[in-house]
């Protein structure tokens, strides 16, 4: 909604009696609510309008429609003007009122404010996730940067119930409803720049957690090359998905950034010759020239349904956000064998440990070992920053992890921490990637049901595990070697490190 509603947003909400601006202007009123509010309202607005009555849930539904971009974008705009510093987060905590009056049409303003100051606070630090989380004495704000959480703000705990509240109404979430988790979703635009805000709220001890993941539109239009792979890997990759078939996945843990690399590759396919289409949950990133289908659950729309539904829209590419159950693997099976080619992804922690998982959802070696092209796997480190990183020697242990023999040396690099990178000593992050590529050797060990080990060992026999990889990046001073072990450790205990 365009125009501004003069009914402060906790007025509306406490008293039960908000204003629909536009042409005809109507008092939207909750039943049961105060009417001496209507007075007040009136005074507020200016002047009498038509009355509604509305029942709870309708009248809530109301708000939310109202209120969901009330103040938000001139107050991000104005927030991202500043230098986003703490001294400034810190101001915007200040100004929040002890006590509100919600009589006063600008009492939301506060919070309002906060919550841009904290969103714009977010984007400068290339945050990927805000969490909001409420305890007995505080609510704690932390920001995800790098791939690792750290607590920006402590607020007081009176102020979680109308933060929560601005944040449900800006993603059009019920605000009525506290007892079951939710999500929305909302879009912004600081300094020109699109991003997607994903909501999601989860009922805890001491109220709703909230977490916002931040997406920039930016991210869907990587190419290939600016992902951070190694040229054979890079080269693996662009040949699997160059194929007019066959299934190519990628594997990892949550915020790997698998959708990323899916993304890059169907920006590589996306030249206008071929149908792409993608079933999603949600669909992260929208990307033009390509179709894009949203899971919803609660009405049978899920990855299976989607996934049989677009095979009957004559595709050529297929991206099916994740594959999680037997029905959906099997699908995607058949769609690659009657000429179709796949991409997914799937929860593991290695390549081959993809091939394990598909056969535990019960789809035969002998179709997987037909269909199979190639797989990846990927993790992110964090990058080392440029102006305070520090070159050593590495020491006999770290000789021992880089695998070099008795003699060899090395030159790493250490963390330190500076102005530019905050004090972290981390600024970015990089991929690390694996490749497997099903050959005919590969095929026949799968169509065998070998063992991971045996599979691991014939995909990597000339090619870089994460490991690795990661090994590599350290030894170029692009990541520090206590972060290689953090994200690949166990992948370097299987490789017998």
């Amino acid at each position: 909604m365009n125009e501004r509603t003069p009914i402060a947003y906790s007025f509306a909400k406490e008293r039960g009696i908000a204003l629909q601006p536009g042409e005809r202007p109507v008092f939207v009123m909750r039943e049961g609510a105060d009417p001496l509010a209507l007075v007040e309202a009136r005074r507020v607005a200016g002047g009498g309008f038509p009355l509604e009555l509305r029942d709870a849930k309708s009248y809530d539904r109301a708000l939310s429609e109202l209120y969901s971009f009330d103040g938000l974008g001139a107050g991000l705009e104005e927030a991202g003007e500043q230098d986003g510093t703490g001294e400034s987060l810190s101001r915007l905590i200040d100004e929040i009122p002890k006590t509100e009056d919600l009589l006063d049409s600008a009492s939301d303003a506060p919070i309002i404010r906060l919550i841009n100051g904290l969103i714009a606070e977010a984007v400068r630090l290339s945050a990927s996730d805000i969490h909001v989380e409420p305890f007995e004495d505080r609510v704690s704000v932390r920001f995800r940067v790098d791939g690792v959480l750290q607590e920006t703000v402590s607020l007081s705990p009176r102020v979680a119930p109308p933060l929560v509240s601005r944040i449900k109404v800006m993603a059009r979430l019920d605000i009525a409803e506290k007892r079951i988790p939710q999500d929305g979703r909302l879009t912004l635009t600081l300094g020109g720049k699109g991003i997607d805000v994903r909501v999601s709220t989860l009922p805890s001890r001491y109220g709703e957690r909230v977490v916002l993941r931040l997406l920039d539109k930016e991210s869907a239009r990587f190419s290939l090359d600016q992902l951070g792979m190694a040229p054979q890997a890079l080269a693996d990759f662009r040949k699997a998905i160059s194929q007019p078939n066959g299934i190519v996945l990628v594997t990892g843990p949550t915020g790997a950034g698998k959708t990323t690399t899916l993304y890059a590759g169907l920006n590589l396919l996306n030249d206008q010759t071929r149908n792409i289409l993608t079933v999603e949950d949600p669909v992260e990133y929208a990307v033009p020239g390509v179709g894009q289908t949203q899971v919803n659950t609660k009405v049978g729309m899920t990855f299976a349904a989607g996934l049989r539904a677009i095979l009957r829209q004559d595709p050529d590419v297929v991206m099916v956000g994740e594959i999680r159950d037997r029905e959906t693997a099997e699908i995607a099976v058949q769609a690659s064998l009657t000429g179709h080619l796949v991409l997914s992804t799937v929860h593991t922690n290695s390549a081959v440990a993809a091939i394990a998982r598909l056969r535990d959802m019960g789809v035969e070696s002998y179709l997987l070992a037909s269909t199979l092209s190639a797989i990846v796997a990927q993790r992110l480190v964090r990058k080392l920053c440029d102006h305070c990183k520090q070159p050593h020697e590495a020491d006999e242990a770290e000789r021992e992890l880089l695998g070099l023999a008795a003699g060899q040396s090395a030159i790493l690099h250490r963390p330190v921490g500076c102005d530019s990178c905050k004090g972290l000593g981390f600024s970015g992050r990089r991929g690390v990637y694996e490749v497997a590529v099903v050959d005919e050797g590969l095929r026949t060990l799968i169509h065998d049901d070998a063992r991971e080990t045996d599979l691991a060992r014939h995909a990597f026999k000339t090619r870089d595990t994460l490991y690795e990889a990661g090994i590599a990046l350290a030894l170029e001073g692009v990541t520090s070697l206590a972060e290689v072990l953090r994200v690949c450790r166990e992948e370097g205990e299987r490789a017998g490190v």
